[in-house]
């Protein structure tokens, strides 16, 4: 054994062994209990970065403590394939998106492999492999059987630079998620889900997650966003229709004084139409297509807005109210149309005193002898109250008045009381070639008719050109386009959108426990054995997205028979990013820090100890170069100790009982059995590794200073190894190729993975105890048992505590305490 510790020399031989042997292998057992873990596949975008060893290191360290702890651990990985950046990245280079792709995949690969990560490679998918997203196609065209799948023309996101729609969840801040261009509003005839069918039990269940983190949950009750109000009719001056409003203040309606409604709402060109504002209205609308959505919802927002040259009615007070439409309003909340209180709303109140318009005070502040003066208003009172102005509601609650007023509409067919949510249904249609077919076909005589059974995969060829704008060549490349109806055989034309790459990511964890399934998208009985997933681990940005929408996945697939979960993931943990010069590490910022290199100065398990040991998982980890550093010292420190006493360790058996010892050796036994205590609990429990690796240094510490001076004392060494292999062991599932090196090197000839985590004896953890005294004022009181080597602190709490103290102290002031040492305790009152 060399006595210095070189990574290098044992690393690539360890994971050649791991791989020889498939000990990450893993097959239904229904003699052990299964868990499945898993951290969120990445994409192929051609090299890892230390967010991902981060979050793949937290992965593989619950993956061996469980194998070790008797569990049957799925733990698989694939890879997110489908995309834009890959077809960006494409065009850029000049090559394939599927070469660009595949090669990535293969470079990746090996980058995890370098680090030592317990995955089932045997289970590895690819979402643009035609042998996973067949099933997907099959999935849609289950959805379009049930009304779950349509297709309709509405306004999308779309982002002028990726040539594609977006989903809302895919605006942020107003502009694309991918690429940071402006995202601009865009009528189109797309593909949806609906997944606003499931939105009264996606929202439930976030109440029944509580392996969860709360402000996960939170973000997505908020996107789901519930509201409970009504919904009322404003009927056109015209006679020809009504416009439908959701408000949560109905008790405000006496107050409304004109209309506003969004840019993009579909009655917005007849109610312009043939009136001299039509130019006026359509010049607007074209505006404020090209404006942020974030910026339209802005508070600071300055309000503009223009006449429609029509008017509705109120329905209670038979105003006139002018309809204008304005960009603060959007069409993704209630209806896209406002009824305008501008007394008691402050978008309204701003709107309102900028276009002259009449504001009307009808809520007074509740206790208030009088409601205000709208002439003499500085801002609006959005708060409940007291309604004034408001017919034979006047003096009704808030409360009570938007009940009451409700149901006088309802009996006249003008109003309801409704529940209204946030959520819309899931544009899944992309303008982008990498991505998987939509299995639909158009034909002039039936219409719109989805693909056989039998005939997918629709495959997305691979010998076309991408064109130079970014524009999906699928229109335009016959091939493909050019079919013929399934129905009546005459001459159709493909559907040429791809899906959303998220659908792809909504349902990967489930065909990971079934990979090389041929006969459909899932095998019964591997999803009913591995279903749900124990424990998913990935980034706090998925919350909305990706998480949303497998849960919704989840739901439709038990719904059509695939699946008996409700929810995907039970437990989710959401690590920290990995930060350096107090920024997130990214290209533009200069601050990347190369794995590769990383790996090749100190080694991958010097690489893994740091990410685990310098924060908890929760939080964001500061990359420090001295920190390395002293991940590998440690590291240097632990394979001394078995390098420099190699004869020693291996001549003798652990120790397996403390009789006889001597006060060090019993104390560092202690220490041994207290650290697996602590470090099985730290990381069961609550995945605290850095406090379970400092649990471990500090045994480190212990058994050299035991060891100094006394290398000759035959007692010293079966306690030494008992130690030694306690550190080898509880470190394995952080640092696996050195563990498993210096495992060997003591004569053990299987893998730690397939050896029992070691267990503490509850024996050895008792400290040696003594009789202490205590006086109260010098007089004997009561007689403790305390640890020999409790400190003054610990005394002083053991002897407050006290019950027979506790009693003869009551209430009376403590002046201070003295702690002798194994002797006495003096309570000075």
């Amino acid at each position: 054994m060399e006595l210095k510790y070189s990574p290098r020399s044992i690393e690539q031989k360890w994971q050649d062994n791991w791989e020889a042997s498939q000990v990450f292998k893993v097959r239904e057992d229904k003699d052990k209990e299964k868990y499945y873990l898993l951290e969120m596949f990445p994409y192929p975008s051609g090299r890892i970065h230390m967010g991902h060893v981060r979050n793949y290191t937290i992965g593989d360290v619950v993956g061996r403590f469980l194998r070790m702890s008797g569990y049957n651990v799925l733990h698989p990985m694939g890879w997110d394939a489908f995309g834009m950046p890959a077809e960006n990245a494409a065009i850029k280079a000049g090559t394939h998106p599927a070469k660009w792709t595949y090669s990535n995949i293969d470079y990746m690969r090996n980058q995890l492999k370098q680090l030592g990560f317990s995955y089932d490679w045997s289970r590895e998918i690819a979402t643009c492999d035609p042998s996973y997203y067949r099933w997907e196609q099959l999935f849609f065209l289950r959805m379009y059987e049930r009304g779950l799948a349509y297709r309709k023309s509405s306004y999308v996101n779309w982002c002028p630079k990726c040539q594609t729609v977006l989903a809302n969840e895919q605006v942020e801040g107003g502009a694309c998620w991918r690429c940071d261009s402006v995202v601009e509003q865009k009528e189109m005839e797309q593909w949806f889900f609906k997944i606003t069918d499931y939105v009264e039990e996606l929202l439930d269940y976030t109440y029944k997650l509580p392996g969860w983190p709360e402000r996960v949950l939170t973000m997505q009750q908020n996107w789901i966003g519930r509201s409970t109000g009504s919904r009322l009719l404003f009927p056109l001056e015209s006679g020809k229709g009504n416009i439908p409003v959701f408000t949560t203040r109905a008790d405000t309606l006496f107050g409304a004084t004109f209309m506003s409604m969004a840019p993009e709402h579909p009655m917005v060109a007849d109610l312009c139409r043939g009136t001299s504002q039509e130019a006026a209205v359509m010049d607007f609308v074209e505006k404020a297509k090209r404006s942020k959505r974030d910026e339209r919802e802005a508070e600071l927002l300055e309000k503009e807005g223009v006449f429609t040259g029509s008017y509705c009615i109120n329905p209670v007070t038979g105003w006139k109210m002018p309809v204008y439409i304005a960009n603060f309003v959007v069409m993704a909340y209630g209806t896209g149309a406002v009824m305008a209180v501008p007394a008691h709303d402050q978008r309204d109140f701003e709107f309102a005193t900028k276009y002259g318009m009449p504001i009307k005070v009808v809520i007074k502040p509740a206790g208030a002898e009088k409601p205000p003066v709208a002439e003499e208003l500085t801002e609006a009172f959005e708060d409940d109250g007291v309604l004034v102005n408001s017919d034979r509601y006047s003096d009704m609650g808030s409360a009570e008045a938007r009940d009451a007023i409700t149901e006088s509409l309802a009996q006249k067919g003008l109003g309801e009381k409704t529940i209204q949510y946030r959520l819309r249904d899931w544009g899944i249609s992309r303008q982008r070639y990498w991505g998987a077919p939509i299995p639909i076909v158009y034909c002039d005589k039936c219409g719109v008719v989805p693909v056989p059974e039998k005939d997918l995969p629709v495959v997305l060829p691979l010998d076309v050109e991408l064109l130079e704008n970014g524009g999906s060549p699928l229109p335009v490349y016959e091939p493909f386009f050019k079919t013929t109806c399934p129905k009546c055989g005459g001459a159709a034309r493909r559907e040429t959108d791809t899906m959303d790459t998220f659908v792809e990511s909504s349902w990967y964890f489930a065909r990971y426990t079934c990979p090389g399934f041929d006969q459909g998208p899932l095998d019964g009985e591997a999803v009913r054995y591995w279903l749900p997933v124990n424990q998913y681990i990935g980034g706090i940005e998925h919350a909305v997205l990706h998480l949303l929408y497998s849960r919704f996945f989840v739901k439709t697939l038990r719904d059509l028979g695939y699946l008996q979960e409700d929810e995907p993931f039970l437990n989710l943990l959401t690590q920290g990013r990995v930060i350096k010069d107090c920024f997130k590490m990214s290209k533009s910022k200069g601050n990347v820090v190369d794995p590769d290199q990383m790996i090749r100065a100190y080694g991958a398990d010097t690489v893994r100890l740091f990410c685990l040991f310098a924060a908890p998982p929760e939080k964001d980890l500061d990359w420090s170069d001295q920190g390395v550093e002293g991940s590998f010292r440690f590291l240097s420190r632990m394979w001394r100790l078995v390098s420099e006493n190699l004869d020693a360790l291996t001549s003798v058996a652990p120790c397996s009982s403390g009789a006889g010892l001597s006060k060090d050796l019993a104390q560092l036994r202690r220490k041994a059995h207290q650290t697996i205590k602590k470090v099985t609990e730290d990381v069961r429990e609550r995945f605290h590794f850095n406090t379970a690796i400092a649990a471990v240094m500090e045994l480190v510490n212990q058994i050299y200073q035991v060891l100094e001076g006394r290398r000759d004392d035959p007692k010293l060494w079966p306690v030494m190894r008992e130690s030694i292999e306690a550190v080898i062991a509880l470190s394995s599932p952080m640092v696996p190729h050195i563990a498993d090196e210096l495992w060997h090197a003591l004569g053990h000839r299987g893998l730690l993975l397939e050896t029992p985590w070691p267990k503490w004896d509850e024996s050895a953890l008792k400290a040696e105890e003594i009789l202490v005294v205590v006086q109260v004022n010098g007089k004997l009181r009561s007689r403790i048992t305390v640890p020999a080597d409790a400190t003054d602190k610990e005394l002083e709490a053991f002897a407050l505590n006290d019950p027979r103290i506790r009693e003869f102290i009551g209430d009376k002031p403590i002046r201070k305490v003295v702690a002798v040492p194994r002797k006495l305790v003096n309570i000075v009152m």
